[in-house]
């Protein structure tokens, strides 16, 4: 199988892989420690989630904490609900469905447009009183990269705080400043099931889930394994930043002549280009993926995958149902050869060549 839906997570790094092994436990191991416990192996599994959580934070801004979470969703929900004060929440029309959902059942949501190119502009009117902006460094859908330095710097003259999803952009390109930045593990070589919340100093937040209140706002015994991988994970793309970069941008070179005759949605210039997400007039994409089960794409994102409900990001860059409907996206990263992508375009385009 060729594997080509890196936005929806990543091959697990041998090397978080094996930074997780001696936390899995068992019997006669003395690696299972509860992290919160105060003897030798609690202590122990506390030094290897602390370890994992400077290891994350060097990839992150100076002058905050990380908070491990669950998930980038539980990351986003903690900083939207758990900000201070009262007020609209402005957030971009191309947000993940963990902001944008999020905003919505909150009530006095305000939807910040973008234009045929996926980006967003930082002039465009908040609504008086907002309380929070957030704006997603990278999309997910369709890899552009938002200035989101501006963004933070408009949301601070005002009086609001900034949140910027970062999923996709941690261990891409250097996360820009914010108050607040979620990202996840596992789009980053790390393992599923662990997320986190970047914190800037100052900024106070409710808690929401109510327990131990281990990470301080937030409750729940840690998993020092997947810390250990996500800390790992973390490690070594902050050591491959420029050569991962590099070989994405080789892929994409060539991906892009590969499908010369499809058309792109969001701009090439400024996007991930480990995101090609492209579209073909009157395609069949779920009888295309039924014709390529041997190639991993996606119609989209992974979260609302079967919905049957057109791209809400397609559509906020003005593609009709039918232009949205016939797009895949396809993803790829430090482990996709060139030969990969090659194999996967020959079937792809045969498949859609015979519709």
């Amino acid at each position: 199988m060729i594997y080509l839906d890196y936005q929806a997570t990543t091959p697990l790094a041998p090397e978080a892989r094996e930074a997780m092994l001696p936390w899995l436990g068992g019997p006669g191991s003395d690696g299972f420690g509860n992290p919160h416990s105060p003897h030798r192996m609690g202590r122990m599994a506390k030094a290897a989630v602390e370890l994992a959580r400077e290891q994350v934070a060097a990839l992150l801004p100076a002058g905050g904490r990380v908070i491990f979470t669950g998930s980038a969703c539980e990351a986003i929900n903690l900083a939207m609900r758990g900000a201070p004060g009262s007020g609209p929440i402005a957030y971009s029309a191309i947000e993940h469905a963990a902001v944008r959902d999020t905003a919505q059942a909150m009530g006095d949501a305000y939807e910040l447009p973008v234009d045929a190119a996926g980006l967003t502009d930082p002039g465009t009117p908040l609504p008086a009183g907002a309380r929070l902006v957030a704006v997603m460094q990278v999309n997910n859908e369709i890899g552009t990269i938002q200035p989101n330095r501006e963004w933070c710097r408009k949301a601070k003259e005002n009086n609001a705080l900034f949140l910027s999803d970062a999923v996709q952009a941690l261990g891409k390109v250097a996360v820009d400043e914010a108050d607040l930045i979620a990202v996840s593990a596992h789009k980053l070589y790390g393992p599923k099931g662990i997320g986190a919340l970047w914190v800037r100093d100052g900024v106070e937040l409710a808690p929401q889930i109510t327990g131990g209140l281990q990470e301080g706002w937030r409750s729940g015994t840690l998993s020092p394994a997947l810390c250990a991988g996500f800390g790992a994970a973390a490690k070594l793309v902050n050591e491959a930043l420029d050569r991962d970069a590099e070989h994405v941008g080789t892929l994409w070179k060539h991906a892009r002549t590969l499908f010369g005759g499809w058309e792109l949605n969001g701009s090439a210039e400024a996007r991930w280009h480990g995101n090609l997400n492209i579209r073909r007039d009157g395609l069949d994409v779920a009888r295309l993926m039924s014709d390529c089960r041997e190639v991993m794409f996606s119609a989209g994102s992974a979260c609302a995958s079967g919905s049957g409900r057109p791209s809400h990001v397609l559509k906020a860059i003005g593609l009709s149902d039918a232009e949205a409907k016939s797009s895949i996206r396809l993803g790829f990263g430090r482990y996709t050869t060139i030969a990969e992508i090659e194999q996967a375009a020959a079937l792809i385009n045969a498949a859609a060549d015979a519709q």
